[in-house]
């Protein structure tokens, strides 16, 4: 016998307008006869059909009220045999108690490691299983049971298992019921042939597109398998140019003798097209031009549906747009498509504030307002001001994204500060400008890197290291700093696997009295590695230097500083290294720290033990005998947005005027 299989939901639609017809039949069949015409003489009497029908005749029941819960059956041996599946002096005689017992669901038949998906299946639609934890009578077992015993069925076909029958078996166990539903899921129907008629038009690709159709012949008759693979080729013919390219309905046909399968998948490729002109409509905060700028390729290029819906995802992630749409418009025979781009905007303002405490810094608060398209394109002006116990910041900055080019940003920042720290004091006006390539939570970028320029006014106060005496001086700095860093981790903000490396260049005039040059230099670096599913060992370097100038030259603020949540934890801010006979840090010109840490997760919480070292020195190279060690414990709280660290910490070798405990509160990993 050869059939076609049918769709659940199709057999549902038939089951209920043959109900529907059969009950309505002898009200309909009434009707025709009260709107009939007298009979013709020597003619068949005709019908009016415009005319209305008589109403339906009272069927004498009441519509049943699907929400209310069944009534508890009467002790009967009826009852007993509705439960039981037994009949006559077999059936048990029970009480009322029967409707408020609880029952267990038992799948027999089936091996649950080679049908563990479709026990998870099964598990998810079963309405035994969504009432299982609630007592029920002897009638909602019954009816839950048979509708199980038709879902496991289909969901065997579904597998390829045509020939299977499940049957339900309700029986007492103790106190309580006993659900299974014997399966015998009989022989795995397999494909005897599997062909993709039209495929051949798509020319020299037709081969390669026809492997991205993991359903060979051979194969087990599996219709996730089958919808699995037709949407794999329909991305496949989108990544190879063909954007008007269309699969029509499958059509898969059952020998129930041989136990076969024959698919049949009509594909229409249509021709390769390119890409043509991308037209902006709607509210668009900026214009098509900006648009090709953001997107990864250019008029005339090959066509892929990865780099429209990457076109898509880049407009959103600009922050100005609330909605995009993008279409392909066919033009040139579809040889050419065009892409309709309507863009609606989103609100350009924004409010945000901040509020922390560091041990070594103090309290902190930040505000700042932004249009993010203050100049269009993109181009977000932020005044921001910052007000703590050791720093007051005031600043205006103008940032344009897409800057020429995807993913490169152009920065303008002009600021007024007032930091007061132990190390020193420093009232500084700052201009600066740079362009950078950044990566972001939705383009994960492995090369980085930042160009610009800094010019910096700064009256600092420090000490004299030998006598303590505080002093003040006027410093004018200006400089070219640049990086580049490669990240080869799997997260910014919560790394398991891979490295990271970077470092930062720093070129700069000084004038203080007289002018002079020095270099600043550092080196950062990160490697994380899984010791098991739920701990992560993660390690860290950073190696700085200034060469060029003594330390008493360099202005206090352009100066090494180690210690601090971001450093060598368990010290406080900026206390690791050289100090001055009041026992405040004096800053140095070399650094070299390190940290490791155990990362071990359980569920949404984490506890990451760690030991961080560090040296300071006031020579260009450091000095490895001034190591200091801090060691502590984490918690962290991985939330949808990133870790949140809390880190307590100790000095191992402290030194007077050390804490002995210091405490670091942060987003995202130390490192």
């Amino acid at each position: 016998m050869i059939s076609r299989p049918k769709r659940r939901g199709t057999a549902g639609i038939v089951i209920a307008a043959g109900v529907g017809a059969i009950l309505a039949a002898p009200a309909l069949a009434g009707a025709a006869a009260a709107q009939a015409p007298p009979a013709q003489s020597g003619g068949q009497a005709e019908l009016d059909p415009s005319a209305p029908l008589d109403p339906m005749s009272d069927l004498g029941v009441d519509w049943p009220d699907m929400d209310a819960v069944d009534a508890p059956l009467p002790a009967s041996p009826t009852s007993a045999a509705a439960v039981t599946g037994t009949t006559g002096s077999e059936a048990r005689q029970v009480d009322d108690s029967v409707a408020a017992l609880r029952y267990g669901v038992t799948l027999a038949g089936l091996d649950p490691v080679a049908h563990a998906e479709l026990f998870k299946r099964f598990a998810k639609q079963s309405a035994l299983e969504d009432g299982v934890k609630k007592p029920a009578n002897a009638a909602q077992i019954d009816r839950r049971a048979r509708g199980d015993a038709e879902l496991l069925g289909e969901l065997l076909r579904a597998e390829g298992f045509y020939d299977a029958r499940v049957e339900p078996r309700i029986e007492l166990v103790n106190d309580g019921v006993s659900v299974v539903l014997d399966a015998l899921p009989g022989a795995q129907y397999r494909f005897t042939s599997v062909e993709l008629p039209g495929l051949e038009a798509a020319g020299e690709d037709a081969a390669k597109l026809r492997e991205t159709f993991a359903v060979k012949a051979g194969d087990e008759v599996v219709a996730a398998d089958v919808i699995a693979a037709g949407i794999a080729l329909q991305v496949a013919l989108g990544e190879q140019g063909f954007a008007l390219a269309t699969i029509g309905e499958q059509d898969i046909l059952i020998d129930h003798e041989t136990q076969m399968a024959h698919l049949v998948l009509p594909v229409d490729p249509g021709p390769v097209a390119r890409f043509g002109a991308i037209r902006v409509t709607g509210n668009p905060p900026f214009d098509s031009r900006h648009v090709g700028r953001i997107a990864r390729f250019e008029s005339g290029d090959r066509f892929k549906q990865s780099q429209v819906d990457d076109l898509r995802h880049a407009l959103v992630a600009t922050g100005l747009v609330s909605s995009v749409e993008v279409r392909v418009s066919p033009a040139a025979g579809g040889q050419t498509v065009d892409l309709d781009v309507r863009l609606e905007p989103a609100p350009m303002r924004t409010i945000a504030g901040e509020l922390g405490y560091g041990t070594g810094e103090g309290f902190r608060a930040e505000a700042s307002w932004q249009h993010r398209n203050f100049f269009n394109p993109e181009g977000a002006l932020t005044v921001r001001g910052v007000a703590g116990t050791q720093e007051q910041l005031v600043a205006v900055s103008l940032r344009r994204n897409n800057f020429r080019a995807r993913d490169q940003v152009a920065n303008l920042q002009a600021s007024a500060s007032n930091v007061n720290r132990k190390a020193y004091a420093a009232k500084t006006v700052l201009l600066s400008a740079g362009i950078e390539r950044q990566s972001n939570f939705i383009w994960h970028k492995t090369w980085t890197w930042s160009l610009g320029g800094e010019l910096a006014f700064s009256d600092e106060r420090d000490t004299i290291v030998t006598t303590g005496v505080a002093r003040r001086r006027q410093f004018f700095i200006a400089a070219l700093p640049a990086s580049l860093g490669y990240d080869g981790s799997d997260d910014l903000l919560d790394p398991t696997t891979g490295f990271r490396l970077s470092g930062r260049i720093s070129p700069e005039l000084s004038v203080q009295g007289r002018a002079f040059g020095y270099g600043r230099a550092q080196i950062d670096a990160s490697v994380y590695q899984p010791l098991s599913k739920r701990v992560i060992a993660a390690g860290r370097i950073r190696l700085g230097t200034i060469i060029g100038a003594s330390r008493e030259s360099i202005a206090p603020s352009r100066r090494f500083y180690s210690g601090g949540g971001g450093s060598v934890r368990g010290y406080g801010y900026q206390r690791l290294g050289p100090r001055d006979v009041d026992g405040n840090p004096i800053g140095g010109r070399s650094l070299a720290e390190f940290g490791l840490e155990a990362r071990i997760r359980i569920g949404a919480f984490g506890i990451v033990p760690f030991l961080d070292g560090g040296t300071l020195s006031t020579k260009s190279l450091t000095d490895i005998k001034g190591w200091r060690l801090g060691a502590g414990i984490g918690a962290r709280y991985y939330s949808s947005f990133g870790p949140i660290r809390i880190d307590v910490g100790t000095p191992l070798n402290r030194q007077r005027g050390d804490s002995r405990v210091a405490v670091t509160v942060s987003l995202g990993q130390a490192f």
